[in-house]
């Protein structure tokens, strides 16, 4: 969809929205209270794109956790990859953070205003929701350095004065056991108290080749706690407390492709998915791929209100632990025998802030904002007890390795050796303070300007260590290691009688007596040796290592094609003399907007805003010193061999969006329209190459769209929703971008992976209340994304069209039953993709989850 197209959908829409006034329906449904700008008011009384679910929609659609939330709010994807915790969320196709614990999210996650930093805290289940609100666009001006594409503010319910609850018990198919509970009730006069919490457990979809636990189950546990202490009509006093364990086999992976090495997989009696069949459901893995998840924290919440103003302080403290152990090949063939990751992260925030109240010509808002954070990362990477003879046919036979490993002075055996890999360390301490202001003049009863600035500054300390024990990686193939083994294999086994012609003595081949021999004067004892006539002429051309013998020419040095398998090379340990392993980064935010009343019913905004995101570390073993620093790394002598260059960092995210809006509510109907200009420069990439990541920032990334949410109520039992994101993405300016095979492209002008140009939400709700009081309803909702590659660097497309369906009887005594289903119809697609590890050709993917469906009965008092 071209841009003209956008911009001329975009203003017949905004034309459309102002005849609406002389519409004239029936009777709206209660309004929305939300918090999207920090203060309390009606959905059509924010001038902000922000798509809200109640508490009805929620229970009714079978809600669970963030990640089922996509199906009702269009500009919002979210996508689980190799662990139940690396959720990773998109608005308007912004959005990064998942798959490394060092890259903070450009989506901001908040339940109850406490930061929730990473995807691991983020997908628990809640046991009393109020509502979801998803922002669209920039955040920083009110919610800090991590909200640079948009936020998602989760509310639960507080304490209630009067007694009540529910408990609910669930099932379905893949043997689905859930139970909710809650409870809500006073302690005293003015102390109220809530406690909830649920059990979610079913069977995975995925059979085993090998008869292991099935992959992608559920098996999730949490427990929340809140009290209510009002000691006076001012002041509320909340305490938060939560605890969250997931315990899960996940994920599923497939085959899209199989690449040449399958055949050795097979040869040595491994098996792998059928690309013929992707949607087979069976995983082809030797061990489980086990995710554990135990996130827990505390927060005190003061709500102090004033003749005049209001204050407000969020103080939290979080602790959240993951680990995942898996079969990084996914084959039944043991490649690797140990792929972990364990995480550790510790997050204290504070914020502070003061309101305006009453009815003022001017409202203001001010407040600071405290974050500091500890990250410990350790990951391991180890070779399996079948890699070795995987890599000798790679390679044409076992003859290549040991040539190189007797070249370079190593024992037979020692590359790929069992139970040899990398174990690395890194460390992380965040640190930032935020200070934030907005004004909102109201020059008339229907006109309100708005201005806002946010100044961050973020500072990281970082360590990162690693012990490599697989030697193979450090061997420079294109250097000195590759030249050592060229010689051996032209000598054919008499490099000592080549010795002893020059002199030398019957010296053993070794890298160092190769040098020494190369050093001689001519040798003219020579004629007649096997292998000399080509090591006379290396000695002729070469005079003390590489010289004019181009190692980097495929032609003259074949062993260049292993280079591939050198995916854990040595890692240079920082910080260091060279690199600090620090950044610092401070940024002054701003919004300006002015919203206009056009009657009663409708209203308009048109705003601007930038926002920002620090810079990220690549905390994994793909950590590399930057090339620029390779002069300064060789002249300090730190370089080690077979030194490779990359990133550690990607700098900050700056984002800008413009934006025109109209809201409008009428007798039976509402509509909300977005139209955007959004731009981020220096977007973080985080790009799988099959051996590991590429952390970079591209140049300039834009989107232009068009968002519609609509309401439509035509009798009282029917209730009509629509939404639709139309959006325009694409790299304005991404010169170094990673490309397949490691080699480096331009996508400047390129749309970006995993966007769709068209997203649809639409539902319909029907509810009839019988005159013996029993309520009931059916309901049936919709997603639809138009086709679209997955990944930037491979071929998977994916088009989406799912089908929700639920049904539910109420009676007057608070009892009632659900029936509800998922993906009804079936739909296949990928949800991702990635080339296959250690496996050049292969193209693996993520299915998405087949049709789920099940009953809950629920008791409410």
């Amino acid at each position: 969809m071209t841009k003209f197209k956008l911009k001329a959908i975009a203003t017949t829409a905004l034309v459309a929205s102002f005849a609406m006034p002389g519409v004239v329906f029936a009777q709206m449904e209660d309004e929305i209270v939300v918090t999207a700008t920090k203060r309390e008011k009606t959905l059509q009384q924010t001038p902000v794109a922000v798509t809200v679910t109640t508490e009805d929609t929620i229970v009714k659609t079978q809600i669970l956790d963030i990640s089922d939330l996509q199906s009702v709010a269009t500009s919002l994807r979210v996508n689980t990859l190799q662990t139940s915790a690396n959720t990773n969320f998109i608005i308007r196709g912004f959005g990064n953070g998942a798959n490394n614990a060092g890259i903070e999210p450009s989506v901001g996650v908040f339940i109850d205003g406490v930061y929730r930093s990473r995807s691991a805290a983020q997908i628990g289940d809640l046991p009393k929701l109020n509502r979801i609100e998803v922002l669209r666009g920039p955040q920083s001006t009110l919610f800090g350095k991590n909200a640079s594409a948009g936020v998602i503010s989760i509310v639960t319910a507080k304490p209630s004065f009067e007694s009540n609850g529910y408990v609910e018990l669930g099932t379905g198919n893949l043997d689905l056991r859930l139970a909710k509970a809650y409870l809500s009730g006073p302690l005293s006069d003015n102390v109220a108290a809530s406690i909830g919490g649920s059990i979610n457990k079913r069977d995975g979809f995925s059979d085993s080749a090998l008869g292991l636990t099935k992959v992608n189950q559920r098996d999730r546990f949490n427990v929340r706690g809140q009290l209510l202490i009002q000691p006076n009509d001012n002041l509320d006093i909340r305490f938060i407390a939560d605890y969250n364990k997931i315990d899960e086999v996940c994920c599923t992976v497939t085959n899209f492709q199989n690449g040449p090495t399958a055949g050795a997989i097979q040869a040595l009696g491994g098996q792998l998915a059928d690309p013929s069949d992707p949607f087979a459901y069976n995983t082809f893995y030797n061990k489980d791929p086990r995710n554990t998840v135990k996130d827990g924290g505390v927060s005190m919440h003061l709500d102090y209100e004033a003749d005049n103003f209001a204050v407000t302080s969020i103080t939290s403290y979080r602790s959240n632990k993951s680990g995942a152990t898996y079969d990084a090949d996914f084959t039944t063939l043991e490649l690797l025998s140990d792929v972990s990751l364990d995480n550790n992260i510790d997050t204290f925030t504070q914020e502070l802030r003061v309101t305006s109240t009453g009815d003022n010509t001017v409202d203001w808002m001010f407040g600071g904002y405290y974050f500091n954070e500890d990250v410990k990362v350790a990951d391991t990477i180890v070779a399996g007890s079948a890699f070795r003879s995987y890599v000798d046919i790679l390679a044409g036979g076992p003859s290549s390795l040991a040539l190189i490993e007797a070249a370079n002075g190593f024992a037979p055996g020692s590359f790929f050796a069992n139970g040899t890999g990398l174990f690395d360390n890194f460390t992380q301490d965040d640190e930032s303070f935020t200070a934030y202001g907005t004004l909102d003049l109201h020059v008339t009863d229907r006109l309100t300007l708005t201005g806002g600035l946010n100044y961050t500054d973020d500072s990281k300390n970082v360590t990162g260590n690693a012990l490599v024990t697989e030697p193979f990686s450090g061997v420079d193939l294109a250097g000195a290691g590759g030249f050592n083994s060229l010689v051996l294999a032209s000598v054919a086994g008499n490099f000592p009688n080549i010795a002893a012609a020059c002199g030398l003595g019957f010296l053993p081949f070794s890298p160092a007596n190769v040098g020494a021999v190369l050093g001689t004067a001519a040798c003219p004892a020579l004629g007649g040796i096997p292998g000399a006539v080509a090591f006379g002429g290396l000695q002729a051309n070469v005079a003390a290592g590489v010289g004019a013998l181009d190692l980097s020419d495929p032609a003259q040095n074949p062993l260049l094609g292993l280079q591939a398998l050198q995916f854990l090379p040595p890692f240079l340990g920082f910080p260091n003399s060279v690199e600090s392993g620090k950044t610092s980064d401070s940024k002054l935010t701003w919004t300006a907007r002015a919203a206009f009343d056009a009657t009663d019913n409708v209203s308009v905004y048109g705003s601007a805003a930038t926002g920002f995101k620090a810079s990220s570390w690549n905390l994994s073993r793909d950590s590399r010193p930057f090339v620029s620093d390779t002069a300064a790394i060789n002249g300090a002598g730190l370089a080690l061999s077979n030194q490779s260059f990359g990133t550690r960092f990607a700098g900050p995210e700056k984002a800008t969006v413009f934006e025109l809006g109209m809201k409008a509510r009428f007798e039976r109907g509402a509509v909300n329209i977005a139209v955007f200009d959004q731009t981020i420069k220096g977007f973080q990439s985080n790009t799988f190459l099959g051996t590991g990541f590429v952390l970079s920032n591209a140049g300039k990334q834009s989107t232009q769209g068009i968002e519609i949410d609509a309401t439509y109520v035509p009798i009282d039992p029917l209730k009509l929703t629509f939404a639709m994101t139309l959006l325009d993405p694409v790299y304005d300016s991404f010169v170094n971008a990673p490309g397949a095979g490691g080699t480096i492209v331009d996508r400047s002008g390129q749309k970006p992976a995993g966007i769709p140009s068209v997203s649809i939400a639409t539902s319909a709700t029907y509810t009839h209340t019988f005159d013996s009081g029993i309520t009931a309803f059916v309901r049936g909702d919709y997603q639809y994304e138009s086709g679209v590659q997955v990944v930037e660097i491979l071929a998977p497309r994916r088009t989406v069209s799912l089908v929700n369906a639920s049904a539910g009887v109420e009676w007057e005594n608070g009892l009632d039953v659900r029936v509800w289903a998922r993906n009804l119809t079936n739909d296949k697609f990928y949800t991702s993709a990635f080339p296959g590890v250690v496996q050049a050709g292969t193209i693996n993917a993520y299915p998405n989850a087949p049709r789920t469906y099940g009953v809950s009965v629920r008791k409410s008092f």
